[in-house]
């Protein structure tokens, strides 16, 4: 059984509407999903949390342009 089979997935609440570039997010114990919202049946990546909160925290400090 996959870790997110039973997971509940979100998105960004700026993300609403039509807007068409969207990651859902999901938690399990050490790590986080991250999946396409438009294709949700192609997979997720999964990422350690402590990795994640670093790539966070690279996006708020404006390192990558996104």
């Amino acid at each position: 059984m996959s870790t997110f089979s039973n997971a509940t997935w979100r998105k960004s609440s700026y993300s609403g509407g039509d807007h068409g570039s969207c990651v859902e997010l999901a938690s399990a114990p050490g790590v986080v999903g991250v999946r396409d919202s438009k294709n949700p049946a192609a997979g997720h990546l999964q990422i350690g949390k402590r990795s994640f909160a670093a790539l966070l925290c690279e996006i708020k400090t404006g390192r990558y342009d996104l």
